[in-house]
């Protein structure tokens, strides 16, 4: 059985670590390179690094700011936000990502994933995946949960992993922020039905809820922000619970 991750996740936000309750009421979290520097002495997994705003403002990724988080850590680095086009992806390379994460762009033009895949290898590829329950069913919401999109969440993971995505990044619009624990329902759903690594993320309050996802919907890693950030959770007490609870770390 492959060890579980626990993954810590920068949202940035004009330089700063943000974070709010259901995509909205952002409050300042911090400076995303000394939290960096933390987290991957604390002994996190992966870092993911998020710039929320990149696609609603419609620019790149501050390349500086990323570069500076790369020196601080030791372990794999994920960024997303504002990667359009496979020379986005270049450049975040260059400047220290050990994988990309991409959710509007793909959205918008799915053959991305299958250029990304092929041009850098399956494994550099995140799809991150923004999910609200409206009117029965789950949907995919774009532009940090802006936008409603027609398409059903399971049946566009679905057309990632086909398409190459070699991860998937699923967060549950609905629990983000709210600490009272992860969509294990919803996640244990899609995980049945795709052979690439889970992530999940939105609900993190207590150690508990991580020990939950790993237990009930059998994730690869569990994502979270503010439990971290504020230091609610430190990672290597949770790494302890969850050894406790038989769940394989690293």
């Amino acid at each position: 059985m492959l060890a579980k991750r626990i993954i810590p996740c920068l949202d940035v936000k004009d330089g700063r670590t943000v974070k709010g309750v259901n995509f909205v009421d952002l409050r300042d979290a911090g400076d995303p390179v000394e939290l960096a520097w933390q987290y991957s002495e604390q002994g996190a997994d992966e870092l993911v690094f998020l710039d929320i705003t990149a696609t609603h403002e419609k620019r790149k990724t501050t390349l500086d700011l990323v570069k500076a988080v790369a020196r601080q850590v030791n372990i794999p680095f994920t960024i997303g936000g504002g990667i359009n086009e496979l020379r986005d992806a270049e450049l975040l390379l260059n400047a220290g990502a050990d994988k990309i994460s991409i959710n509007s762009a793909a959205v918008r033009n799915p053959q991305l994933i299958n250029d990304l895949a092929k041009s850098f290898g399956r494994q550099f590829v995140v799809v991150a995946v923004d999910t609200r329950f409206t009117d029965g069913r789950n949907f995919v919401y774009l532009r940090g949960g802006r936008d409603k999109t027609d398409f059903e969440t399971d049946a566009w993971i679905l057309e990632a992993e086909d398409r190459g995505a070699g991860e998937i990044l699923l967060t549950s619009m609905d629990h983000d922020g709210t600490k009272n624990g992860f969509d294990n329902v919803f996640l244990k759903q899609i995980n049945d039905r795709i052979h690439i690594p889970l992530i999940a993320s939105g609900g993190a309050g207590t150690q508990q809820h991580f020990v939950d996802t790993f237990k009930e919907a059998n994730v690869d890693a569990a994502l979270a922000a503010s439990v971290f950030h504020y230091g609610e959770i430190l990672i290597p007490d949770l790494k302890r619970t969850l050894q406790e609870q038989g769940i394989i770390v690293r």
